[in-house]
C-alpha cells in the first residue's frame, strides 16, 4: 500500500499511483486528525473525494506516531494524551475518538488505537501494552461496530505475548489482523521469528498486514512467513532522495556513473520512468533538483514494488514461491543491517511523528 500519510502519495497524482497498479492506499488518522482535520474532509465529501481517488483506502489510526512523541504524550487507561508535534497544543486521544476520526474519513478498512514500544521493551512493559491493546480493541469496535477494523497483535520481541495476543485476537473475531510493534529497533532476526510466530497463530483465510515494513528484501521474506499486505514510506522517500529499487538492490541515481547512461535503470521495468527516459536525464534533473526527478523516481520505486508483488502472486500460484524468494535473495544486496540501524536512529531522533 503506497503511503498518502496526509491524503497524498506524495509528489504523485492519484491517477499516476494507479498507473502503477497500486490498488489500495493508506492514509493516517493521527495526521488527518490535526489537520485538516476529520471534520472538514467529512463535510467535503471523505477522505476518497478529498483526495481523488476511487479505489480503497486503509487508515491508520495513529498509534505509532502518538507512542514516537516520547515526552510529549502520557498514557493512561482512557487514552493518550499528548501535545501535537506541528503547534504543540495539547490533545487527548482515545480509542472511541480515533474511531471516530476514521469514521468521518470514510476508509474502507480502520485500525484500532494501540499501545506501541520500542522493539527491545522489557516482558513486563510489552504484556502490559499488550493487555491494553486488547482492551482498547474491544472499546473500538463497540464505538463503530460496522467498521472494518483489523486487530494489531502486539508483544514485542517476546513469544509468549505474541502468541497470546494473537490468539486472542482470532478469538474477538477481527476481520483481518495486523502485525505491529516490529522494525522499530529490533533485529530483523528477531523480527522474523516474531513474524512467524504471529502468523503461525492467525487463520489463513483472513488478511495478515505487517505495518510499517517496505523494503523489497522485506517483502519477500514476509511473503514467505505468510504475510499479504505491507505500507512503508520507503519507497517514496528513497525516490525523494534519488535511490531506485532494482534487482540487485538500491541504485543511486545521483553517481556520475550515470551521467552518460543511455538505458533504463530496470530493462525488466514498465513504469513511466524506464519506458520514456534514460539514466542520463533522471541524473541531470537530480543533480539541478529539479521536481520532475523526485515524481519519476517515485513512480519507478512504487511500482517496483507493485511488480515484485505481482511476482510473487505468479510464484505462489504455481508453487514456487520458495525457488523465486531463494533466487531474488541470493541476487539482490541488501542495506547492512548497521546502516539500516543508523538510518532508522535518525529519523526517529528528527520525530516519528511528523509525516514523511
Amino acid at each position: 500500500m503506497p503511503v498518502g500519510t496526509l491524503a497524498t502519495v506524495k509528489t504523485l497524482l492519484p491517477g499516476e499511483v494507479a498507473a502503477t497498479g497500486a490498488g489500495i492506499l493508506l492514509v493516517n488518522a493521527y495526521h488527518l486528525y490535526l489537520r485538516p482535520g476529520h471534520d472538514l474532509i467529512a463535510r467535503m465529501g471523505g477522505v476518497h473525494r478529498f483526495m481523488g481517488w476511487d479505489g480503497p483506502i486503509l487508515s491508520d489510526s495513529g498509534g505509532f506516531q502518538v507512542f514516537s512523541l516520547s515526552g510529549l504524550r502520557k498514557v493512561s487507561e482512557e487514552g493518550v494524551k499528548f501535545r501535537s508535534h506541528i503547534d504543540g497544543s495539547e490533545h487527548f486521544y482515545t480509542p472511541e475518538l480515533a474511531m471516530e476520526v476514521q469514521a468521518a474519513l470514510g476508509v474502507d478498512i480502520a485500525m484500532p488505537l494501540d499501545h506501541v514500544l520500542p522493539g527491545t521493551s522489557d516482558e513486563r512493559a510489552a504484556e502490559d501494552a499488550v493487555h491494553r491493546t486488547l482492551r482498547w480493541y474491544e472499546r473500538c469496535r463497540a464505538a463503530q461496530p460496522h467498521l472494518a477494523t483489523f486487530a494489531i497483535v502486539q508483544g514485542g520481541v517476546h513469544e509468549r505475548l505474541r502468541r497470546q495476543h494473537a490468539r486472542e485476537a482470532v478469538a474477538a473475531g477481527a476481520p483481518g489482523f495486523s502485525i505491529g510493534g516490529l522494525s522499530v529497533g529490533e533485529s530483523k532476526d528477531l523480527m522474523w521469528a516474531m513474524t512467524e510466530v504471529v502468523t503461525s497463530e492467525l487463520p489463513v483465510d483472513k488478511p495478515r498486514y505487517l505495518m510499517g515494513v517496505g523494503s523489497p528484501e522485506d517483502l519477500v521474506n514476509a511473503v514467505g512467513r505468510g504475510v499479504d499486505m505491507f505500507d512503508c514510506v520507503l519507497a517514496t522517500r528513497l525516490g525523494r532522495n534519488g535511490a531506485l529499487f532494482t534487482d540487485d538492490g538500491r541504485a543511486n541515481i545521483r553517481n556520475a556513473k550515470y551521467r552518460e547512461d543511455p538505458g533504463p535503470i530496470d530493462p525488466g521495468c514498465d513504469c513511466l520512468l524506464c519506458r520514456s527516459f534514460s539514466m542520463a536525464y533522471l541524473h541531470h534533473l537530480f543533480r539541478n533538483d529539479e521536481l520532475l526527478g523526485y515524481r519519476l523516481a517515485t513512480i519507478h520505486n512504487v511500482r517496483y514494488l507493485v511488480r515484485l508483488c505481482e511476482r510473487m502472486r505468479r510464484a505462489i500460484s504455481g508453487g514456487g514461491l520458495d525457488a523465486f524468494a531463494e533466487e531474488y535473495l541470493g541476487r539482490y544486496r541488501a542495506t547492512d543491517e548497521r546502516t539500516r540501524m543508523e538510518q532508522k536512529a535518525r529519523w526517529t531522533a528528527r520525530g516519528g511523528a511528523k509525516q514523511s
